[in-house]
Formats: structure tokens, C-alpha cells, sequence
């Protein structure tokens, strides 16, 4: 619907009531599959060993790593822990054993954007439910806080990237060209974003994948995410 003002030009639609919401103060995510808590320095011994069944190819698109040692991913762990943006956090399995890592970033309560971003999945995490259950946590913490607009953004040429957000249901927004520079090389970064309106139709997909009777006996799931999200469009 479209909106002129006095002179008779376009203006988007009114935000009635608006008020920033608060910043994410860290609180403890409790899923099915997994939980999520702030990133400390007691979860570097499991995040190492779990991140050192990776060849290396899980820091490819990441401004930082590998980590030879577990000293060098303690300093790393140590300097990017107890601030509030980013705020890290450690994804554990069922075990409570830290087996990734995720963060808010980017957070501007005035315009009511926040963006999910750092994330480094183990190969213990990669495509396990949990996996994606870590996002959808998230994602609902920050739509629960009020937020407006949820962001992913990547390397355009990081294609899994690409297709784990768009099977999020992350819509794709453009290719920033030249946006930064990292490990001596240029970054075309990839925009996608959820907003407000997006989300009580998203959440329901969410609750309906993790549905008990949607996995077999052996955890495996029946009908896959993107079926949902096809089906519901």
C-alpha cells in the first residue's frame, strides 16, 4: 500500500509505536536438539577438539582461523568474549558439549536491526538438526526482543552459506561489491534478511520441521525444511 505525504510524494508505511527494543543480554536458549549460552573460556577445550575434525574448509570464509593449537583458540576465544557486539555464543548438543559457535552483531535497537553472524559449526553439528534448530533459536530470541529486521550476510562466493540461508527462509537482498577486505583478499558480500512480518508465518515452518513425528527413530528427518517453506508460500 502506498503513502504520500502533504506535497504528495511517497513515503513507506507508518511504524505506529514504535520503540527501540532492548540489546540481547545473553540469556540461555533451551531447544529440543540443543541449547545456547554466552561464550566463555571454560567451552575452548570442547570447541577445539570438536573444530579439529575439520580439515580447515569451515574457516575458509571467516575473517579469522584455523587455530593450530588450543592456545591460539583460547586467545582468540578470550579476546572476543564478554562484550555485548557481538555477542557470541556456544551452541551445545544434547550432552552439553560446545560443539559451535554463533553471534549477534551489528545490533542498532534504534532502527531495530540485528544481524546473526560468526558462525562456525563443527563437523559434530553440520547438517544435524541441531544445526539448524541453533538458528531458529536465534532467530526467535531476537523477534521475541522486538527487532524489526534480522540479518545474514556472507561471502557471495560462499555458496553454502547461500543456500543455508535461503533454506532458513532468509530472503536474498543483493551483492555489496568490494565490502571489505579480509586474509588479504576482497569480499563481495552477500545481504539477506528476515524481517517482522516474515517471521509469524517462518516460526510456524520452524515448529511444524520440529515436530517429533517429522523424525524417524533414528533422528532423521521425514520431510526437509525446505518442504515446509515451499508448501507454506
Amino acid at each position: 500500500m502506498s503513502h504520500q505525504n502533504e506535497w504528495g510524494q511517497p513515503i513507506d508505511f507508518p511504524v505506529k509505536g514504535w520503540q527501540p527494543p532492548p540489546a540481547p543480554e545473553g540469556k540461555r536458549l533451551e531447544g529440543k536438539f540443543c541449547s545456547l549460552e554466552p561464550l566463555t573460556e571454560k567451552h575452548a577445550p570442547d570447541l577445539f577438539t570438536a573444530n579439529s575434525l575439520d580439515d580447515g574448509q569451515m574457516w575458509t570464509y571467516m575473517s579469522y582461523g584455523p587455530f593450530e593449537t588450543l592456545q591460539d583458540y583460547q586467545q582468540w576465544l578470550k579476546r572476543v568474549t564478554g562484550g555485548s557486539d557481538p555477542l557470541f555464543y556456544a551452541i551445545l548438543s544434547e550432552e552439553q558439549k560446545a560443539v559451535g559457535v554463533a553471534s549477534y552483531l551489528r545490533i542498532v535497537p534504534l532502527s531495530g536491526s540485528i544481524e546473526v553472524g560468526h558462525i562456525a559449526y563443527s563437523p559434530l553439528l553440520q547438517k544435524t538438526t541441531a544445526a539448524t534448530e541453533a538458528m531458529f533459536l536465534m532467530m526467535r530470541h531476537a523477534f521475541e526482543l522486538g527487532y524489526r529486521r534480522y540479518e545474514w550476510k556472507c561471502d557471495a562466493l560462499n555458496a553454502g552459506s547461500r543456500r543455508a540461508a535461503e533454506r532458513l527462509g532468509f530472503v536474498f537482498e543483493g551483492i555489496f561489491r568490494q565490502a571489505t577486505v579480509y586474509k588479504g583478499r576482497n569480499r563481495d558480500t552477500a545481504w539477506f534478511a528476515v524481517v517482522d512480518k516474515d517471521w509469524p508465518r517462518l516460526e510456524a515452518v520452524f515448529h511444524a520441521w520440529l515436530r517429533p513425528d517429522n523424525f524417524d527413530v533414528e533422528g532423521r528427518q521425514k520431510q526437509r525444511l525446505n518442504d515446509f517453506i515451499e508448501g507454506d508460500r
